[in-house]
């Protein structure tokens, strides 16, 4: 369940925000004057946000691609195209075997 609180909350009800967001491992959303203002995270719950951020931007890099939609468009034009290869799930295990064996 999504935790919304005033931000006058952090101060007048501290220790009851806190059990929220270090015993139940949940995120406090605080707002002001009816908007949204800021989350408060556990140290552990934002280092494994970064984390997965930066895992993500590793793959982006990796695969140099960041853009979904750019890839399906170019998968869909490269299937249409008559000169491209296609290989049987049989050769894709040899090929992938090769790969991890070095070779």
């Amino acid at each position: 369940m999504i935790n919304i609180r005033p931000v006058s909350d952090l101060r007048n009800k501290y220790p009851e925000i806190e059990d929220l967001v270090l015993k139940e491992d949940e995120a406090v959303y605080l707002t002001k004057n009816g908007y949204g203002s800021m989350v408060v995270l556990s140290l552990e719950k934002y280092a494994e946000m970064l984390k997965n951020l930066d895992q993500t931007k590793d793959l982006e890099v990796k695969f140099g691609t960041g853009d979904i939609d750019k890839a399906l468009e170019e998968a869909e034009i490269e299937a249409k195209n008559p000169n491209t290869n296609y290989y049987t799930h049989e050769e894709m295990k040899q090929m992938a075997r090769r790969i991890i064996d070095g070779k």
